[in-house]
């Protein structure tokens, strides 16, 4: 495969996996922790917009993110937007997940415990996770509407973000399959996966671009 087909193949994933939804206001704005500060960037813009009147960052520590983040990605993430304006006052901080899954079902229990009434959330992720993230939220908060935002980047600008293209691909290769997997094993609900997408999948993770994958 050349570089140009590779490429090629990375995009039909990156498109994939963006939602196309439009930012509108709704109950919450909840940042996913990840490696990824520009989270934090976008849902700190969002809630500058007017687009929520509180923000939740919620994550523990990855493999990923440990030495980077050691006090936790969702307190990076809260010490990122408050150098951005946002006000401390309106900033929650879920610091025990450990997955997507985690992510919902423990940001939905910070809200509940602080009475804090929610029937739409916008749930904000990196650019290539926005289909995964909806799917389990939509599995997980059914009774709520899901906005999919992420920080609006061409995959080109995102690699040149994160300075490192083999974790972007892997990272790509890794979201799709679990849009594959997942479903079955109850932690999102099945999203139809486009033939020209799944054939892509498959070149990349032939060409090597499997460290973030999960059994099947």
């Amino acid at each position: 495969m050349t570089s140009d087909h590779l490429w090629s193949d990375a995009q039909l994933l990156w498109d994939f996996q963006l939602m196309g939804h439009e930012p509108r206001p709704c109950s919450v704005a909840i940042g996913l922790g990840s490696h990824d500060l520009g989270v934090a960037d976008a849902t700190a813009g969002l809630y500058l917009r007017g687009l929520a009147p509180v923000v939740l960052f919620t994550g523990a520590t990855s493999r990923t993110t440990r030495d980077r983040m050691p006090r936790g990605e969702a307190e990076h993430y809260r010490e990122r937007a408050l150098e951005l304006g946002v006000p401390g006052d309106a900033v929650l901080v879920e610091p025990r997940a450990r997955n997507t899954g985690e992510n919902i079902r423990f940001s939905r229990e910070l809200l509940t415990a602080r009475g804090i009434s929610v029937s739409s959330v916008l749930l904000v992720s990196k650019p290539y996770e926005e289909r995964r993230a909806y799917a389990t939220a939509r599995r997980l908060w059914p009774d709520v509407e899901v906005v999919s935002a992420s920080a609006p980047m061409t995959l080109a600008e995102y690699v040149d973000s994160i300075g490192d293209a083999r974790l972007v691909l892997d990272m790509l290769v890794g979201a799709v399959q679990r849009l594959m997997v997942y479903p079955a094993r109850g932690f999102m609900i099945e999203l139809e996966i486009p033939g020209p997408v799944a054939a892509a999948f498959e070149r990349l993770r032939e060409q090597g671009f499997t460290r973030r994958l999960v059994l099947a």
